[in-house]
């Protein structure tokens, strides 16, 4: 099991080989059932803050294409918990599971209840005279836009009847409406999605909050510490990050950490440098998400500091490298992997991504140190992905 920080962060994995847990087999169902089409003219507030609308990145060779998304399962629903000062535990995640909620998640387990494509729906909302297009329903089952004009509002109350929900269930979980015109920078989405690309499991794990990820700070030092037990598992990690605000205001950030395997769940979350406001752990992504809060609001161009420790529970197979990916310029970033002496490596280097899933290059051996650790310093690194692989002798 490897793990990549995809906050700007990473992720440790298992096989070196494989590129990315967040894009081949996310557990979480396509949100493209049918071929997108043009959004309605009245839904023109449906498109994404790139201009296009949500189902634009629909890929013809994508599987189910065809079918409506897959019912989120309740073991597998966000576990989310908020927690100050003190230690968040296996327990309480558990405890804290409040399961599918919201109006994205909802509309995809009716839909996926009902076996309707968005095609069908679509379909269906024409005949009762409203014209709803398969790319505006898709935006809303990811969480990209909302129903709000008059028009949508209809259509959601037809809706409920078509999915056989009790009146108000879909309309009663809206939010509130959101501002008109662009609210994210032009380059605040769309470097991340030059690293992580399209349907990525940061995109899926944030939601609507994709669209804002972080655009009010950035990162200017990160030191990660990956910590390997003896059975050749990580046992935690530990994360420093020094954060600059670009504008006024900024108090939080988010921090996406992606598992390959699905044994490997964090068990003990540990905030020392700020406050642990969220902690949503997605156990059909294999993904936790968390959000902390800085304490105070930072002035332009203020630094403040954030650090967070997470055990993790071993994982079905040893580790063999860790990676983390970063959307900005960093002035330094520091690695390093700490072996149990049970468990050291035979060979380790270290490599560089130009975006998740691209193949690695810039490949260099590292030694093994005294402490049983290998360590990469990168100043003036640049936007990709960076990560230290490990090998392991008969």
């Amino acid at each position: 099991m490897s793990r990549r920080a995809e906050s700007d962060e990473t992720r440790a994995t298992a096989r070196p080989g494989r590129e990315d847990g967040d894009r081949p087999d996310p557990p979480d169902p396509p949100d493209q059932p049918g071929r997108g089409g043009r959004p309605d003219r009245d839904d023109r507030d449906d498109r994404d803050d790139r201009g296009r609308t949500a189902d634009a990145d629909a890929r013809p060779d994508q599987p189910g294409a065809d079918a409506a998304a897959e019912p989120v399962r309740t073991e597998e629903a966000h576990i989310t918990a908020a927690r100050t000062g003190r230690a968040l535990t296996t327990s309480a995640l558990h405890a804290a599971a409040t399961g599918a909620d919201t109006f994205p998640a909802v509309l995809r387990e009716a839909l996926g209840r009902r076996g309707l494509s968005l095609e069908r729906v679509s379909e269906r909302l024409k005949a009762r005279g409203i014209t709803i297009s398969q790319a505006t329903l898709s935006s809303w089952q990811r969480g990209r836009s909302q129903p709000e004009r008059a028009r949508s509002l209809r259509a959601v109350d037809v809706l409920e009847e078509i999915l056989d929900l009790p009146a108000g269930t879909l309309r009663s979980l809206l939010g509130p409406r959101r501002p008109r015109g662009r609210t994210t920078p032009p380059g605040a989405e769309g470097a991340a999605l030059q690293i992580l690309g399209e349907d990525s499991v940061v995109e899926k794990a944030l939601g609507a909050r994709f669209r804002h990820f972080n655009q009010e700070t950035s990162s200017l030092m990160v030191h990660d510490i990956v910590r390997i037990g003896e059975s050749g598992t990580m046992s935690g990690f530990s994360t420093t990050n020094v954060l600059r605000a670009g504008r006024a205001g900024a108090d939080r950030a988010l921090f996406v950490l992606s598992f390959d395997d699905e044994a490997a769940e964090p068990v003990d979350i540990r905030v020392t440098c700020g406050r642990l406001a969220e902690a949503t752990y997605l156990k059909g992504l294999k993904s936790l998400v968390l959000e902390i809060h800085f304490g105070r609001k930072l002035a332009k161009l203020d630094t403040t500091v954030v650090s967070y420790a997470v055990e993790v529970s071993p994982s079905l197979t040893p580790a063999t490298h860790y990676e983390r990916w970063s959307r900005t310029n960093l002035h330094e970033y520091l690695q390093q992997v700490y072996f149990h002496p049970g468990a050291l490596p035979v060979d380790c280097h270290r490599y560089v991504r130009e975006k998740v899933g691209a193949p690695p290059r810039a490949q260099r051996r590292i030694p093994l140190g005294a402490a049983h650790d290998v360590h990469v310093l990168t100043s003036r690194c640049k936007p990709g992905v960076h990560g230290v692989a490990w090998e392991y002798g008969p």
